[in-house]
C-alpha cells in the first residue's frame, strides 16, 4: 500500500507530519508555488514530486552567521531550507533554494541537506550561493567547537549512497559537500558569482568532498555539465578541494564551459584528495587520467555498487 496526499503552499511540513508511521511507502504531492517554509522530511521512503523545478519551489533564508537569541550564530547545519532524514527518500521535479544573501553577509547557507541511505534526487534544482547541498554524513571530528552544531552534530556517521539525476546545482563556494558516496548523472552544476563587491577577480570551489578514509567511493560526475555565468573569467573556477583528507572525486565524459578550464583540483591546507577524469579539457598536474576503457569499467563497478552497497575500490 502507498500512501498518497497533496500538499499545498503553506501546508507542506504538516502534510508530512501526518503521514502514517507504518512503515509503507508514501507520496506527496506538492502544488504549484512557491512554498516558503523551512521542511525537514524523516520519514523513510517517501517521494515529494512537485510539479517541475520551474513551477514548484521550495524557498527559506536561514544563514550560518546570523545570531540567534542565545547569541550563537546559527551555525551552517541549522540553516537547510529541506533536511531529509530517511533511508529511500525521493525528491522529483521541484526547487530547493536557500535565498540567504551574498556570501559576505549570509555566509554558508543549505539548500538541501540529504541525509539518508538510497536518497534519490531528479529533475530538480538545488539552488544558493555557498554550501548549497551537503551530503551526509558529516566528517568524525570537528576542526572548531561547535562547527558542527545542528540536527546530527551527536548522530552516529552512516554511509550513505546518493543518486542525483538531471538535475542543476547551483553555488559559488563549496556548493557541493559532504561524505557521502554520490553519482551526479546528466547534472548541470552551475557556478555563479555569490558576492555583493565583485571588484576582485572571483575563486570558486565547487566541490568539497568529505570522503570516509575507509570509503572507497566518493562523488562520481558522469555526463554532466559544468556551466558558467557569463560574468566569469576563464579559469576561475576548481572543480574540488578537500573538506577532508583521502577526499575522493572523479568526472567522467563531462563539458566544462571556460571558467572550469583547465580542470583544476586545490589542495586545502595541508588537505589532499584523490581525484581522476576523463572527457573534455586539460587534466591538470596530481589529477588521474582515466582511458575510455577504464571510464567504462568504473561505471559497470558503480552501478553494481549502487545496487548493492558493496565498497569498490575505484582505480
Amino acid at each position: 500500500m502507498t500512501h498518497t496526499v497533496f500538499a499545498r503552499p503553506g501546508e507542506l511540513q504538516a502534510a508530512l507530519d501526518a503521514l502514517p508511521t507504518d512503515g509503507q511507502e508514501a507520496i506527496v504531492r506538492l502544488a504549484e508555488g512557491v512554498y516558503r517554509e523551512k521542511i525537514v522530511l524523516a520519514r523513510p521512503r517517501t517521494t515529494l514530486e512537485g510539479q517541475g523545478a520551474g513551477r514548484t519551489k521550495i524557498v527559506w533564508n536561514d544563514a550560518a552567521r546570523t545570531i540567534l537569541e542565545d547569541g550563537l550564530k546559527r551555525g551552517t547545519f541549522r540553516t537547510a531550507t529541506l533536511r531529509t532524514d530517511g533511508e529511500g527518500i525521493t525528491l522529483s521535479g521541484l526547487t530547493v533554494e536557500n535565498s540567504a544573501g551574498p556570501v559576505e553577509e549570509a555566509g554558508q547557507a543549505i539548500a538541501l541537506y540529504a541525509d539518508g541511505d538510497g536518497l534519490r534526487c531528479e529533475d530538480c534544482a538545488l539552488i544558493g550561493r555557498q554550501d548549497t547541498l551537503f551530503t551526509a554524513p558529516l566528517p568524525d571530528k570537528e576542526f572548531e567547537l561547535g562547527g558542527f552544531r545542528g540536527p546530527k552534530e551527536n548522530a552516529p556517521r552512516i554511509p550513505q549512497r546518493q543518486h542525483y539525476l538531471r538535475c542543476r546545482i547551483e553555488g559559488y563556494v563549496d556548493f557541493v559537500f559532504g561524505g557521502a558516496a554520490a553519482l551526479f548523472e546528466d547534472c548541470e552544476i552551475a557556478a555563479v558569482d555569490g558576492r555583493a563587491d565583485r571588484s576582485t577577480p572571483p575563486t570558486l570551489w565547487v566541490a568539497a568532498p568529505s570522503t570516509p578514509i575507509s570509503q572507497t567511493i566518493g562523488y562520481v560526475f558522469y555526463h554532466c555539465r559544468f556551466t558558467d555565468a557569463p560574468d566569469l573569467p576563464p579559469g576561475c573556477v576548481f572543480i574540488a578541494r578537500p573538506w577532508r583528507t583521502g577526499a575522493r572525486l572523479t568526472l567522467i565524459d563531462c563539458d566544462l564551459d571556460p571558467a572550469f578550464r583547465p580542470a583544476r583540483f586545490d589542495s586545502w591546507g595541508d588537505r589532499t584528495g584523490i581525484w581522476s577524469m576523463t572527457g573534455s579539457g586539460s587534466v591538470s598536474d596530481g589529477v588521474h587520467a582515466l582511458s575510455p576503457d577504464q571510464a567504462t569499467a568504473e561505471l559497470s563497478l558503480l552501478q553494481a555498487f549502487f545496487r548493492t552497497g558493496t565498497q569498490i575500490a575505484l582505480r
